[in-house]
This record gives structure tokens, sequence and C-alpha cells, in this order.
């Protein structure tokens, strides 16, 4: 896949590679463009054997606000919907598998398909005042991104549908009190990200890469299972009266009135 695009942009430094979404405009809000954008860089440093180390973040104020609401707002009939759904698939499994150690950088919000992003990342460090949240339930839809499997492997299952279903936001403190990030920078973001990639780069990596691989390897038939399960989910969700209430709350900045129809 030889996918050009100026949303993503790839910084090689050493044995680190930096993987930047580059849309601060929409907050890095993910369209078709960025996501094979990402897939294509990340299978690019999938094949170099001179990178030990992905960091992914987000260019500007935020992480990623998740899924872009303008691909929400057209009315995509199948034949659109479903490859923007395979390509999300498709992102998630070579970033999961990626024979690499990989960090997510995140500071301002990660939010929805930005959150599941993060989640596929072997690390996460977050900035004392990011926010995140898993909430696609905000207009009447389901996690996507293989957020069901990340949630339910990090928090059990009671646990991970609760966070599906309050879809509430949650600071750095919360998420990590929580399990579901790694690490709370104390102050600048950026120095307790280079002395993670010291620390590691110090480290045995090749042995921390074949850990990851083995538990990729096992893990992958039901990552793929909860991707294709979301995907046919959302198709569904998206032809609720609740959704299109949920999206229409959402342009008139009002709180939703959902029906459960």
């Amino acid at each position: 896949m030889n996918f050009v695009t100026d949303k993503v942009s790839l910084q090689v430094n050493g044995r680190v590679a930096t993987l930047e979404m580059n849309r601060p405009e929409s907050l890095n809000a993910m369209d078709a463009d960025l996501i094979k954008g990402l897939i294509c860089k990340l299978k690019e440093i999938s094949e170099s054997d001179d990178v030990d180390i992905v960091v992914l973040r987000g260019k500007g104020r935020a992480f990623s606000s998740g899924g872009d609401i303008k691909t929400m707002l057209s009315n995509m009939n199948e034949s659109d919907f479903f490859p923007v759904m395979d390509a999300i698939s498709e992102l998630i499994i070579t970033l999961y598998s990626i024979p690499k150690l990989t960090i997510s950088a995140i500071t301002g919000a990660a939010a929805g398909l930005g959150f599941s992003l993060a989640l596929a990342t072997d690390y996460i460090l977050a900035d004392k005042t990011s926010k995140l949240a898993m909430n696609f339930i905000g207009i009447g839809l389901i996690p996507d991104g293989g957020a069901h499997f990340f949630l339910e492997k990090r928090l059990g299952e009671t646990r991970a549908k609760h966070v599906i279903w309050d879809g509430k936001m949650m600071s750095a403190e919360e998420a990590l009190k929580w399990g579901l990030i790694q690490e709370v920078a104390e102050g600048d973001l950026q120095p307790a990200l280079e002395a993670r990639v010291t620390d590691w780069l110090s480290r045995p990596v090749q042995a921390m890469v074949k850990t990851k691989k083995i538990l990729a390897e096992k893990n992958r038939p039901q990552l793929l299972k909860i991707l294709e399960l979301e995907k046919h989910g959302q198709q569904k969700m998206r032809e609720t009266l609740d959704h299109q209430e949920g999206i229409k709350a959402f342009i008139e900045k009002r709180k939703p009135v959902f029906i459960g129809k």
C-alpha cells in the first residue's frame, strides 16, 4: 500500500520513529485519508530493521478527537461505510501487531476512535491535563477500533461495559487509576517521553518485542473477530433513530433525547 497524504508525518531519529497525526485544525479527527496514511507509514516502519520504538502523537492541542464527524454526517451507504471500517480494522491490527515497541504520547483529547488507537499501543503516556473518553454512546453508537477487545483485556467484562455505557470524559489520573494508561507526566510531556524511550533503548528490545509478538499472535484471532463484530454492529447503530438524534443534538449543541429505537 503506497498512500501519500500530508495528514500524517513520519520522523525517524536513530532507533525511534515518531508518527504524527497532522490535522490540528480538526483536533486530528480521523478521516479515511488519515487512517490510510497511518497504515502506510506503520507498514513502512514495520519493514525497517533500524527502528525499535514507535511514538504515536497528534499535532497541536489534541492527540485525536476520534472519527471525523463529517464522515458520520454523510449518509454513507454500506458500499462506502464498510471500506472505511475495514481500513480502521487494518490500522488497529497493524499497530497492535507491529514488531516494534509502541508508545502513545497523549496531550489534550483522546476520544472515541482516537482513544481506541492509543489502546492498541504498548504504553500510553498522558499529559496531566489530557482527557480520555470512550464516548461513542453520546451519539448512539458503539465503540470501534477494537475498543471492546482492549477495554475487556484491561478492565474485565463488567467494568468494560460500564466504561462504554457511561461514555464519560476521564482525567489522566482517573485513566491511570483504572489501569487504562501506564503513566501520567508530572510536568511537561516531552521529558517524560524521552525518559521512557531512553529507558527502553537501554534494554534488550528484541526480547521485549518477542514477548509482544507471542501475545499478539495468541490474541490476534479474537481481536479480528471483535473488529468484524464492531463493523457490522456499527452499521446497525447508524440506522437507529437514537444515532440520528445524537448527531442532530451534537450539531445543535444540546442534550440528546434518546428513545431506545
